[in-house]
């Protein structure tokens, strides 16, 4: 698919996040059960996957077809950001088709010493026609991002730096302006539990939305149920 034709795929819905990582119950040393997750998304109707990690970006585009946005989640040293931050792993998402590779496009500290800007430069030097999805968690974050050329803003990080706020709610008012302000589709994601909250998402202005541990992480799920059923019964 060309970039046009899955900005327009992707227009107005829900992206489905199916992911696991260490640590959590549904992932799997030798093995990935995501496929399966990602088949589900399909037949919900879902118009694209997002995903983490090298095997699930193979297993969910061969399982479903649909378009992928790729992500590497990995811990360096020196490095704030975790998701996607080295040429490495876009080279990785690269090789194996991934249709959009994400990227965690904070300011915060770089363990190279590059900056987010250069390091954006770069893989548009190398890859001048792959489509990027920056992850961001504020404003001026992902206005920088725009200017850096990338083709997505996704408010991925709102929340998960030690500079934004720690709601637990999806960002509405990033989501409302980046949407007025920049002429690259937004992605409103983070902190979506309810379908209430990705209708009202939607309707901020956004392009589109991706919801992830509301629907593909169980334990995060049943988590919720359980904290409800002890508050409310106190």
């Amino acid at each position: 698919m060309t970039k046009q034709e899955i900005l327009d795929a992707i227009h107005g819905k829900m992206i489905i996040s199916c992911q696991a990582i260490p640590g959590e119950p549904l992932y799997l040393e030798d093995d990935s059960v995501m496929y399966l997750m990602a088949r589900a998304a399909k037949r919900a109707g879902t118009p694209a996957i997002r995903t983490s990690s090298i095997r699930d970006v193979v297993a969910i585009k061969k399982e479903t077809g649909l378009p992928v946005i790729g992500l590497v989640k990995i811990n360096y040293p020196g490095y704030d950001s975790f998701i996607t931050p080295t040429m490495k792993e876009v080279d990785d998402l690269v090789a194996v088709g991934s249709d959009v590779v994400a990227l965690d496009c904070t300011l915060r500290r770089r363990g190279d010493g590059t900056t987010i800007n250069e390091f954006i430069a770069q893989i548009r030097e190398k890859y001048p026609d792959i489509i990027l999805m920056a992850d961001i968690s504020n404003y001026e974050e992902g206005i920088n991002a725009w200017k850096c050329g990338v083709d997505i803003v996704g408010t991925t990080m709102s929340g998960y730096t030690d500079y934004t706020s720690k709601k637990d709610e999806p960002d509405y008012e990033l989501m409302r302006r980046l949407a007025a302000d920049i002429d690259i589709p937004v992605i409103g994601e983070g902190k979506i539990h309810y379908p209430d909250q990705a209708v009202k998402a939607l309707q901020t202005g956004i392009w589109s939305i991706v919801v992830g541990g509301a629907i593909t992480r169980p334990l995060e799920i049943a988590e919720r149920f359980m904290k409800a059923i002890d508050e409310g019964v106190k």
